[in-house]
């Protein structure tokens, strides 16, 4: 008893092997991460003052500013943390939002440290 294949067997094994790899490359390389971040910032500040910096980490977000706007992705706590990490950074926050939703005025006063 042989293992080897005949030719047509090793070609349709050939185009198998391709196929598959064509596959898995595609599912690695989709463009859904780059689709996840054009959909815009998770967090959007608008500040008292303008920005000093253009580029900041507060409470562990990277923020990115301009003007009196600042913009981040999503990080691990919750808004209102990070609304105060963006205040001991900047100063006083006059707008908050996480994910489109603005918070309270009572949070944003407690953010402020009012």
């Amino acid at each position: 008893m042989t293992l080897s294949l005949s030719s047509t067997n090793r070609v349709g094994a050939l185009v198998l092997a391709l196929a598959y790899t064509a596959v898995t490359f595609g599912t690695l390389t989709a463009p859904a991460p780059a689709m996840a971040a054009a959909s815009g910032p998770y967090y959007v500040a608008e500040l008292a003052a303008p920005a000093t910096d253009a580029r900041t980490v507060a409470s562990g977000v990277a923020w990115f500013c301009e003007g009196t706007t600042c913009k981040a992705a999503k990080g691990n706590s919750r808004p209102l943390r990070i609304c105060r990490g963006l205040v001991r950074e900047f100063g006083e926050v006059t707008s908050f939002k996480a994910q489109g939703e603005a918070l309270a005025d009572d949070q944003l006063a407690a953010c402020n440290g009012k």
